[in-house]
């Protein structure tokens, strides 16, 4: 499985998963753009995944912006000189219950978590037909996208239409040679889970088959396998990464 020369786009890659996936992303060979809204955290991967022996390039955006999006996709052909794939992986959440989730608190998540990854898509997409590229596609969704989850009324849509628009992507784009998936997540030891106590990290970890949290990069061998020519097969689907959950915790 190689990515050599591929160039691609990791919004969320300052931290977590994104950090971890453009990691390996770059073990793989591909060269990156690091995109995040926290500029400082990108300029830190991306030094990490220079030191890899890859291009990386940090660029501050708020994917909640067509606009920052299209540009975004502008500046990876400009200094990439291509563009073959594309990780909408940014996202937040916030615990709430829906009695207490007004409209600005349900919209904002489903700007960062939902129309962020269809603008990844729209102006990806585009571009990569302009240029020819048969490129990929692979969108962050979640377990919480196929189950629910107290608290998370506005995520849980969220993630619920991204795995809606990765095979409706797939499907539209599959003429252009361009394929479309997911991963869905289970519950991942990042630095937000650490604001955790134990008793609550415990919890969510008895979840899993194995009574322990997911690390992102177990999560980030997924996303690189999504992107090579190995998962050419793969088109559409929402793959878990979720240890178990989907399949005998519901």
């Amino acid at each position: 499985m190689t990515l050599k020369d591929q160039a691609i786009i990791v919004t969320g890659g300052a931290s977590g998963i994104g950090h971890a996936s453009a990691l390996e992303l770059a073990r793989q060979g591909a060269n990156l753009i690091i995109a995040d809204f926290d500029l400082n955290g990108a300029e830190r991967v991306a030094a990490e995944v220079q030191a890899l022996g890859v291009k990386a390039f940090a660029y501050k955006v708020d994917v909640s912006d067509p606009a920052a999006v299209e540009a975004l996709v502008d500046f990876a052909v400009e200094t990439l000189g291509t563009l073959t794939g594309v990780f909408n992986n940014a996202g937040i959440s916030k615990v709430q219950s829906l009695l207490e989730m007004d409209p600005a608190s349900y919209r904002r998540v489903i700007e960062v978590d939902q129309f962020s990854v269809y603008y990844g898509l729209y102006y990806g997409a585009r571009k990569m037909v302009e240029l020819g590229v048969k490129g990929v596609f692979v969108n962050t969704a979640s377990i919480y996208g196929s189950v629910a989850a107290k608290g998370s009324f506005n995520y849980n849509a969220a993630k619920a239409a991204v795995i809606a628009m990765t095979r409706s992507g797939a499907l539209e784009l599959a003429e252009h040679g361009i394929r479309v998936t997911a991963v869905a997540p289970g519950f991942i030891d990042t630095p937000m889970m650490g604001q955790l106590d134990q008793s609550a990290r415990a919890a969510l970890a008895a979840q899993h088959v194995t009574n322990q949290l997911i690390s992102p990069e177990k999560v980030a061998s997924v996303v690189a396998f999504l992107f090579s020519d190995a998962a050419s097969a793969v088109n559409g689907s929402t793959v878990a990464a979720d240890d178990g959950f989907l399949a005998f915790k519901v």
